[in-house]
């Protein structure tokens, strides 16, 4: 199947809205009570927040789209926001990759990944950063085949829940 990545525009933030939400679902959806599951994706991935981040020449988001335009995944990246002591000004940080379920393990995410992480280097090489949920396996050792490696932990509120996030750091 033939996928499409772009840049994503101010027009998408609706459909970066719904996507966001639905894969974040898909993943850690059963990890939380449903009231603070809603309440996170109300707050977290509400269209306005995509909106701002569109609108900020900061922070960069690309979408992914079967060839008969369904969005199936997308990336987020910015300015590092990680609550690690060693995080510098001009530090990047990959803050969101996503892919629906039904799309995975061909690739598409190292695609989005790529986009975002030349971006994020389009000036030269400069520290990244990225919060990858601790029992995630899967996503810690697909960062790791692209030199990051563990620099601390925090911990990541969806409601009452506390997540034990893992920080990972190339540079």
């Amino acid at each position: 199947m033939t996928h499409v990545i772009r840049r994503a525009t101010p027009d998408d933030a609706a459909t970066l809205a719904a996507l966001g939400a639905r894969t974040f679902t898909e993943t850690f959806g059963h990890l939380y009570p449903e009231e603070d599951l809603c309440a996170f994706l109300e707050e977290s991935h509400a269209p306005q927040a995509y909106a701002r981040w569109l609108a900020d020449p900061a922070y960069a988001l690309w979408l992914a789209q079967t060839a008969d335009g369904e969005a199936i995944g997308y990336a987020l990246a910015g300015p590092c926001g990680l609550p690690h002591p060693d995080v510098r000004p001009g530090d990047g940080e990959l803050k969101r990759l996503y892919v629906r379920a039904g799309h995975q393990g061909g690739g598409l995410g190292a695609r989005l990944f790529e986009q975002a992480q030349a971006w994020l280097e389009r000036d030269g090489p400069r520290t990244l950063w990225i919060s990858v949920w601790s029992e995630n396996f899967g996503a810690q050792r697909f960062y790791a085949r692209y030199g990051f490696a563990k620099a601390g932990e925090y911990e990541f509120p969806v409601g009452r829940v506390r997540d034990r996030e893992f920080i990972f750091r190339r540079g």
